[in-house]
């Protein structure tokens, strides 16, 4: 593969040929490892290339030669490694498994573990902060995890959830490679990172799986009538039902169901009606020559352009470009 071709080219990280450089300046983005080349005849040529979010670092990454890399255990990252081309042995513990195109490996790094990639291997990354995915966590259950997070080790990129999931790493991907807006909007890239979150727990089985789809108690009215302040007042910050749930004092999934209960709605719904009303409100008055139909919907939090265009026209009756040029 042209070097040109591995992703997020224009963030390159490092590209090196020797091996402690390589290592020391991997283990810098993604934890402390062994490096050793299989074939010592053969000359690495390191590349990686990446970005670092707020609590999310998307990276890739080859060698150019058949590698065995051995991660140190450690407690403030977990990493997703989705093989590009080539394969992985990969063993976390007493899992095994070959990674592929088709099959990822969840690295929580709680345990010693060992991966040989291949000489053609590539890969893209996603680091997570495990303070930041953990944190995550508890809004969604409801309460503080007690034990560290750990996932399943093989992660079937072939099963609706997982390819979900993938696509949202796919859409950061396109944002970070074309410089896109939606990086520069607070509102936006925290629904992204959210989003994110959301999915890898709900997609990859961990040891909080049966938490995540337990039913959840019934909350108050007064939850959610707490919950719409919170969404009016602050519907500008980049708010999660997870946000809103800690925000009132209850599991986020509880909220849900309140939600669609008394509002027969959802809350990420009810944001995005209000934020809806926000963007009508500042295209009737904005300048056509001074702002854009993109910055005030990133303003606002819509990360999907094409589904905010739908949404706008079928609430209004018109297009936000239309309410702008009026």
């Amino acid at each position: 593969m042209a070097e040109q071709s591995l992703p997020l080219a224009a963030h390159l990280r490092l590209h090196t040929t020797d091996v402690d450089e390589a290592r020391a300046r991997v283990g810098n983005e993604l934890g402390d490892h062994g490096l050793r080349p299989v074939n010592p005849g053969i000359h690495l040529d390191a590349r990686l290339n990446g970005m670092a979010f707020d609590g999310v670092g998307l990276y890739s990454l080859r060698y150019g030669t058949e590698v065995l890399i051995t991660p140190q255990p450690v407690d403030s990252y977990l990493l997703v490694e989705i093989p590009l081309a080539g394969a992985a042995e990969v063993s976390h513990g007493p899992d095994r498994i070959v990674s592929t195109p088709e099959l990822a490996s969840v690295l929580s790094l709680t345990r010693p573990m060992s991966m040989r990639w291949a000489p053609g291997h590539e890969s893209m990354i996603v680091r997570f902060d495990r303070a930041v995915l953990e944190a995550h966590l508890g809004k969604l259950m409801g309460r503080t995890p007690r034990r560290p997070l750990t996932f399943s080790l093989g992660m079937d990129l072939t099963r609706p959830p997982a390819r979900s999931w993938l696509s949202v790493v796919e859409l950061l991907r396109r944002e970070a490679e074309t410089g896109g807006a939606m990086l520069e909007q607070p509102v936006a890239l925290g629904q992204l990172e959210g989003l994110l979150m959301t999915q890898l727990l709900l997609a990859q089985p961990s040891n909080y799986s049966e938490a995540l789809s337990n039913g959840q108690p019934r909350v108050a009215p007064t939850a959610v009538e707490r919950a719409v302040d919170v969404i009016e007042a602050r519907a500008a910050e980049p708010l999660s039902v997870e946000d809103l749930a800690e925000a009132v004092g209850v599991g986020a999934r509880a909220l849900q169901e309140g939600f669609r209960r008394q509002l027969e709605t959802t809350p990420m719904s009810y944001l995005r009606e209000v934020r809806l009303d926000r963007v009508r409100a500042e295209l009737t008055f904005c300048d056509p020559g001074a702002t854009t139909v993109t910055d005030v919907a990133y303003r606002w939090g819509f990360v999907h352009l094409g589904r905010f265009a739908l949404a706008y026209r079928r609430r209004f009756g018109e297009s936000p470009s239309e309410t702008l040029r009026r």
